[in-house]
């Protein structure tokens, strides 16, 4: 069996602010993902930065409630140029990294005593043209 291109090493959260003073609960809520990445292709890192924002919108005022900053890292089993990575890689690096982010915002908002935002199962692979645009690639040098 082949092993695996890539293998996610580890997340975090960097950024965690909701803000739901004044919110009713028969406000619509929309959100999106903002993804960008860098690449290192000397240690074979990819770092995913993907932020979700959520907006209530009750009609009158729309207001951001969630903003979540969420980071992971991802190891490639040899050294890529940036143009080697594979396709399937950014929309399967989202798709990895969103779970972690629905159960966060799912836990935040339930224990902010109020109806819990559950993000339902996603497509989201048509972020991944945006990750691919929005990925540098990182030079360090080690002399």
């Amino acid at each position: 069996m082949e092993k695996a291109s890539f293998s996610f090493k580890n997340y975090r959260f960097e950024k965690a602010s909701i803000d739901i003073k004044g919110i009713s609960t028969d406000s619509s809520v929309d959100f999106k993902f903002l993804p960008k990445g860098v690449y290192n292709q000397e240690t074979k890192t990819f770092y995913l930065h993907l932020a979700f924002i959520a907006n209530s919108d009750n009609g009158k005022v729309k207001k951001e409630i969630i903003n979540i900053e969420c980071d992971a890292e991802f190891e490639f089993n040899t050294a890529l140029s940036f143009d080697a990575i594979p396709s399937y890689f950014y929309p399967n690096s989202i798709a990895i990294l969103f779970p972690y982010i629905r159960s966060f915002i799912s836990t935040i908002t339930l224990q902010a005593n109020m109806p819990a935002i559950i993000l339902p199962t996603m497509n989201l692979t048509n972020l991944q043209n945006e990750l691919k645009d929005n990925t540098t690639i990182c030079q360090s040098h080690v002399e």
